[in-house]
């Protein structure tokens, strides 16, 4: 499984430029007018992972298939979004589908490209989208109560765990807080996340900078990066402009571009990092002389779960797990080295994969 990431944000903050960058498409018409983006653009992006390469090469696999991860470009929210104001709902509904919240904020000055607001100001915009997912929670949540209610009276358990679970939330956003500072038990995780509030999601800020700035940031994504830090989220600091002229070049030419901005690697590789980090996802691999493939769990799944990303009859007929660790694997030349070595384990049921683990799983069918 990979995940599914909303990038969000006012209008002209560099949402459609950063997606058709990460995506390396034009699909999302970045354009200096609001909602410019009149449908969520989806893009489907390839997560790069070195270990992947190494692997292949290791096995001399014929094939390489990385795990994969979507955005969703998502137009532009405005003050008032949550009551219909510029296109209002239908992208409401269209973050609730998402597992996380990329919200880009400009941390640019350019007199050429109008703010909404007219000024720049990341941490008021990041407040700004924040009230309006909040006030449509409240709205929503409202409703919901009162279709649960003769449920509840009838003892119905789930209607009641649903009502109790959403009184938590509207308490929380009454006091000014999102939903994600509610605490849930466990016993009620699953039943909290089919809620799909749009303020339990995790966020990550991304700071759309300048290019001189994308090395060090500036003085905006420093406010951002406090903010952050307050309240626990994640940032990134970006210049979507110069991940827009990476994705026209190629690799040698990508990288020399990346050395003379002073940039270790390209920005995605930085986001889906964040990312991957938000929503505590982590990576196996299976290796073989036809392909060499990465598969994206969740941390603390075990072996017969993180099978069944691969097909529900590995879950369900799981029996062990062939193991090796992904050093181990290279530094030995591959399964038959690790063998002889005594580097290859046999998990069961109870063993939690780690990230890098590379597996070969028996099962009946």
């Amino acid at each position: 499984m990979g995940f599914k990431m909303g990038i969000v944000g006012l209008p002209n903050v560099g949402k459609s430029t950063l997606f058709n960058a990460l995506t390396k498409t034009a699909a999302a018409q970045a354009a200096n007018f609001p909602f410019c983006t009149i449908e969520p653009n989806v893009g489907d992006v390839a997560v790069p992972d070195a270990r992947l390469d190494a692997l292949a090469e290791t096995a001399g696999s014929k094939q390489i298939i990385p795990t994969r991860m979507t955005f969703v470009d998502i137009a532009g929210l405005v003050k008032g979004a949550s009551k219909g104001e510029g296109l209002g709902n239908q992208f409401l509904a269209n973050i609730r589908e998402t597992d996380a919240i990329a919200h880009v904020l400009r941390c640019f000055e350019d007199g050429d490209i109008t703010h909404v607001d007219g000024r720049v100001d990341p941490v008021e915009d990041a407040e700004t989208i924040e009230t309006e997912l909040m006030l449509a929670d409240m709205e929503s949540i409202e409703k919901r109560i009162q279709g649960l209610l003769r449920k509840v009276r009838g003892g119905d358990k789930e209607a009641i765990q649903q009502e109790r679970l959403l009184k938590d939330a509207l308490a929380a956003l009454e006091d000014g807080k999102p939903a994600r500072t509610v605490e849930v038990d466990d016993d009620d995780q699953k039943a909290w996340k089919m809620l799909q509030l749009l303020t339990s999601k995790p966020i990550l800020y991304v700071c759309n900078v300048d290019e001189a700035s994308a090395a060090t940031g500036n003085a905006f994504s420093e406010k951002v990066a406090a903010m952050a830090a307050e309240i626990g989220a994640a940032h990134v600091v970006i210049s979507a402009q110069i991940e827009e002229e990476i994705a026209q070049l190629e690799a040698e030419e990508s990288e020399m571009f990346l050395s003379e901005m002073g940039l270790e690697e390209p920005g995605l590789d930085r986001l889906i990092r964040a990312g991957y980090a938000l929503l505590h996802l982590e990576t196996y691999f299976t290796v073989g002389p036809k392909e060499a493939r990465a598969w994206t769990i969740r941390a603390g799944t075990k072996a017969p779960q993180a099978a069944g990303v691969i097909h529900g009859d590995f879950e369900r007929g799981f029996i062990r797990a062939e193991t090796i660790g992904y050093d181990d694997f290279i530094t030995l030349k591959g399964e038959s080295g690790a063998k002889e070595a005594g580097k290859m384990r046999v998990e069961g049921k109870a063993y939690t994969v780690k990230d890098g683990d590379v597996l070969h799983f028996l099962f009946n069918a």
